[in-house]
């Protein structure tokens, strides 16, 4: 046997232990998630089959102890904490990507980029406690407590900003040099560059980047807890107090019984379904043709 062909043979035995590896790795992957969705339907589906999906939004209220379970303010504070949080992310993500990329100093984008990815990992509870104990007494002085939709729309657009700038980041740094190079000789300036030819080509990228977003903030729970003020109705205005489904479930899982238990299975799994539906979404955008 040669070099070359024991040199080629041992690199297709290290291919065929890494491809073993990454499936087994992915079947593991699928089969958690899978396990979780049918424990989740397990639980609920005393629910489901005694009170009935209808009821939780036709119900008087949220009141466990007299069998009334509407979901809806608790579903109504979940999309609109997580929508207005993606309003604020979105924009202040983008510039900030676009700064560091196409306008800051070297040394300054790389420290700065650190920096963005240090908030990534800083844990919920903190930004709770600073939502708790600095930004909520502010806005406490427009109405209320504080502690209201407001607040949890802010403290949870702090949140998923690092993700949505460092996907925006990624997905315009990978945009062919030829084509900035492109756009240069034609005489547009950096601002000229990155509005036609950066962002509609990395586009794909950064919407897939916003969804992430939009999907690790449906589920957030413990900031969210600390600074929504829990109170079970629809707000009507930013300075009202909200609560959501992973609040909900976080606050009442510890003393619910029976059916009561058994919804708030059911609301995890309505949280699954929100989840899911936003990555699928995302999965279709990178599909898209449009990408690149």
């Amino acid at each position: 046997m040669t070099w070359w062909s024991r040199n080629t043979s041992s690199q297709s035995r290290r291919d065929l232990v890494l491809g073993l590896i990454s499936r087994t790795s992915s079947v593991l992957s699928a089969t958690v998630i899978l396990l979780i969705f049918l424990f989740l339907l397990h639980e609920a589906s005393p629910a489901l089959a005694k009170v009935g999906i209808s009821r939780f939004f036709t119900d008087t209220g949220w009141h466990p102890l007299s069998a009334q379970f509407n979901i809806v303010p608790m579903l109504m504070g979940t999309i609109l904490t997580t929508l207005g949080a993606v309003v604020i992310a979105t924009p202040l993500g983008l510039a900030a990507a676009i700064y560091g990329l196409y306008f800051a100093p070297q040394g300054l984008a790389i420290w700065y980029r650190r920096l963005i990815e240090l908030m990534a990992g800083i844990p919920s509870v903190v930004f709770g406690l600073w939502g708790l104990v600095k930004l909520a007494p502010w806005i406490g002085q427009f109405g209320g407590s504080g502690q209201n939709l407001l607040t949890a729309t802010i403290v949870l657009a702090l949140m998923i900003l690092p993700t949505v700038m460092l996907t925006a980041w990624s997905s315009m740094a990978s945009v062919p040099p030829e084509l900035l190079r492109g756009g240069a000789a034609l005489g547009l300036r950096n601002w000229s560059i990155v509005r036609t030819i950066v962002l509609p080509a990395a586009w794909g990228g950064i919407g897939v980047g916003i969804l992430l977003a939009t999907a690790r903030a449906l589920g957030e729970t413990m900031a969210v807890l600390m600074v929504a003020g829990n109170v079970v109705e629809v707000p009507t205005s930013l300075l009202d107090p909200v609560r959501t489904l992973t609040a909900n479930i976080a606050l009442e899982m510890g003393y619910a019984t029976s059916a009561h238990r058994s919804i708030l299975f059911a609301s995890g799994l309505i949280l699954m379904g929100l989840v899911a539906s936003v990555a699928v979404v995302a999965e279709l955008r990178k599909r898209s043709p449009h990408e690149l």
